[in-house]
């Protein structure tokens, strides 16, 4: 290969960094294999929770609101984002669907979390900071336990909230509905849902 285009292949163009928001989408564990115990109660809340999760992030970036997707490494610990993405548009039809509906898009920040807080040992802080953001809209899976420890995390940093309550799933109906009313009272977190 010539000097001038091995040069040109090994250049990459330089990162313009995190827009600049006050709002933050922050879409925790949409992208998933649905392959762990309690799956499959997960599953059809899920799928009926992905289009409007879609609408909401598609609204969303017409007002230029930033998206940063928190996913689970799910335990594979040299994956990268773009391989979890791969790994569940191959897996069960449920976790293709919910990436073919909710992959993140070019535009899109991505954070890798190893527990169930997307605040928890991840860059999100820092991110947010960069961005300077000061409310976040929190939507994903699942809502009694990443969404609400995501939200938990953000609430004692100050953000200001809003998780709709339609764009958010649970193991079961009674679990998301205590985990909303829960976020409402101690978090005062707004949980309306985003499409009546």
């Amino acid at each position: 290969m010539a000097g001038a285009e091995a040069s040109r292949v090994g250049r990459r163009l330089p990162d313009p960094g995190p827009p600049e928001a006050r709002t933050v989408l922050l879409l925790v564990d949409v992208i998933n294999p649905l392959d762990f115990p309690g799956a499959e109660a997960l599953t059809e809340a899920a799928l009926v929770a992905a289009p409007r999760i879609a609408a909401l992030k598609h609204e969303m970036a017409r007002r230029g609101v930033p998206v940063i997707y928190a996913n689970d490494n799910f335990g594979h610990w040299r994956s990268d984002f773009h391989q979890i993405v791969q790994r569940c548009r191959r897996g069960r039809r449920a976790a293709a669907a919910l990436v073919r509906q909710l992959a993140p898009g070019l535009q899109d920040l991505t954070v890798l979390k190893p527990r169930y807080s997307a605040f928890d040992q991840t860059p999100l802080e820092l991110l947010l900071t960069r961005i300077g953001a000061d409310r976040l809209v929190v939507a994903g899976f699942a809502t009694d336990l990443c969404v609400q420890f995501s939200a938990m995390d953000a609430f004692v940093r100050g953000y200001e909230l809003w998780v709709p309550g339609d764009c958010a799933a649970g193991e079961a109906p009674e679990r998301h509905a205590a985990a909303l009313d829960w976020m409402a009272l101690a978090l005062r977190c707004r949980v309306q849902p985003a499409w009546r």
